[in-house]
């Protein structure tokens, strides 16, 4: 099966059931299939062709998702894009994946133009509800055609009353790239992990068989369907299964908790940031008396947390984990049986996962080392960097940085993250990408950026700096700095002074002598 099958399948098997709810729209799978049809077919009137890249630049709502699958009924490669990027960073994921149109919505439209400026193979930008005109971005005096999502959609339905469009086999195969995830890098640039139609539909499977949902579940879709778990099981899993998703353009706690007694939500499946909020409102076991599972991912959840929601709303806690590159989940606690509190769960059927030391060789049961995965959810590759892609692909595991270990029953736990990575809100940050832009500031003679941690995000992103002899800056000035040339959830919430920062031996910062020394401050 293709990506595109899951809307055909929806069709057949649950045609006048709800697909998709935002806001006061709903949209049946029958609907749904043929405004992916409809879409699709305006595409290729573009001359959008098989293999080549759209990138969607957008939140959560009935149109992504129409265009996601839009885009793979005909073979295009999706690249999701988060609407917090700043210009700098669409540039650089735009030109990586050589993106050849952009959908994105009105208010998101000024930047996306910026970003394009400088990438003339960018010649087409359709907007959610824009009427088609051409426009210029920023410093340029090439011209951008930009066409409305209704306009595109009622070009694709001419296009199909004379033509309709032939079979999805015709257009892609299950071995190649269907989707282009973004993920932070530890070398300052992200890398774009390549997920084939087979990786996608068969983690679909896995989660399916793993949690069991039933065609009456309704998801509660607040997590943002650019990341690759809401992607998976909020979007491709719930379809898949015949469920219905509410999307929610941004989290809100009281408008979540609205959501969930009005459409009687059944699978809530968020980040630990988002659970915190919900304890901290005055929500009570009746708020989510529908809901039958809270499936917690993308990022490590607090035992005190998982108890705390158990004993409050008497709604079990399924942690699971999974990196993009796996597609991305790989682990969870099962619903019938045992869940252990600390723990991310048993590998998803087909899913093999090992624990390897430090020359890759494989450790025994409750032995601690590097937690590698394979399985047919493991990415093609990382796109343009075959040595990254080897050096992650060793011995044809995936290797996720992470340590962990493998107890006598199977149950996976992670004891420590990848190297440096911070985990904000669900969000990962790599230090690295937030010190190249810091060194570019004129008055830092050094920087290292550390996560600490935080009661409601987890951790938050601390920047260590030493300044240039005679330099002045202050903390808000740096801070603003950060947020001008990146994502806002990268940018330091806190910046801190020092006249040195502890080296090793080779020079290099040791953060874990620096993240001592603010604990011993009281800073951690």
């Amino acid at each position: 099966m293709l990506l595109s099958g899951i809307i055909a399948k929806g069709a057949k098997e649950f045609h006048s059931a709800p697909a998709l709810i935002f806001q006061d729209e709903t949209l049946t799978y029958g609907e749904l299939e043929t405004a992916v049809e409809r879409l699709a077919a305006g595409l290729l009137t573009l001359g959008v062709k098989s293999g080549e890249r759209l990138s969607l630049l957008l939140p959560n709502c009935i149109s992504f998702v129409v265009c996601y699958f839009a885009a793979a009924r005909i073979g295009v490669v999706v690249v999701p894009a988060n609407p917090l990027l700043k210009p700098a960073e669409l540039e650089y994921i735009w030109r990586d994946s050589a993106v050849r149109l952009i959908i994105t919505a009105p208010p998101l439209l000024p930047g996306a133009l910026t970003a394009i400026q400088n990438l003339p193979n960018i010649k087409n930008v359709v907007s959610l509800s824009l009427n088609g005109t051409v426009a210029k971005a920023e410093n340029s005096s090439e011209p951008y055609v930009l066409s409305s999502l209704p306009e595109l959609m009622a070009m694709g339905a001419a296009s199909l009353d004379s033509s309709p469009l032939t079979p999805a086999s015709l257009f892609a195969s299950e071995d190649d790239c269907a989707v282009i995830i973004y993920t932070s890098g530890t070398t300052g640039f992200p890398k774009g992990a390549m997920l084939s139609h087979r990786n996608l539909i068969r983690n679909v499977e896995q989660v399916t068989e793993a949690l069991d949902f039933k065609p009456q579940d309704v998801f509660l879709t607040v997590l943002p369907l650019f990341h690759a778990f809401a992607a998976t099981v909020c979007m491709n899993t719930c379809l898949f299964g015949g469920c219905a998703s509410v999307l929610m353009e941004s989290f809100a706690p009281a408008k979540a908790l609205e959501a969930v007694r009005r459409h009687r939500v059944t699978i809530l499946p968020s980040v630990p940031a988002i659970f915190n909020a919900f304890l901290a409102t005055s929500a009570t076991q009746e708020t989510f008396s529908t809901v039958r599972m809270f499936v917690s991912g993308g990022a490590p959840l607090p035992v005190s947390t998982l108890h705390a929601l158990e004993a409050r709303f008497q709604v079990p806690v399924l942690e699971g984990d999974g990196p993009t590159e796996c597609s991305p989940v790989t682990s969870v606690n099962p619903l019938g049986g045992v869940r252990k509190a600390g723990s991310v769960g048993l590998p998803l059927p087909g899913v093999e996962i090992a624990i390897c030391d430090d020359e890759d060789k494989p450790l025994p049961r409750n032995e601690i080392g590097e937690i590698v995965v394979r399985g047919d959810n493991v990415m093609i590759g990382y796109l343009n960097q075959p040595e990254a892609t080897s050096e992650a692909m060793k011995g044809g595991w995936y290797h996720t940085g992470d340590i962990g270990k493998i107890d006598s029953d199977g149950y996976v736990f992670i004891l420590e993250r990848k190297k440096d990575m911070i985990i904000t809100s669900g969000s990962n940050v790599y230090p690295r990408e937030v010190e190249e832009v810091l060194f570019g500031h004129p008055a830092v003679a050094d920087a290292a950026v550390i996560g600490l941690p935080d009661a409601l995000r987890g951790e938050e992103v601390v920047a260590v700096i030493v300044l240039k002899p005679g330099s002045q800056i202050t903390e808000r000035e740096l801070g603003a700095y950060c947020r001008e040339r990146m994502a806002t959830y990268k940018a330091p919430r806190k910046v801190l002074f020092r006249e040195t920062l502890p080296k090793g031996g080779t020079g290099k910062t040791v953060k874990r002598l620096l993240k001592k020394e603010l604990e011993m401050e009281g800073r951690g």
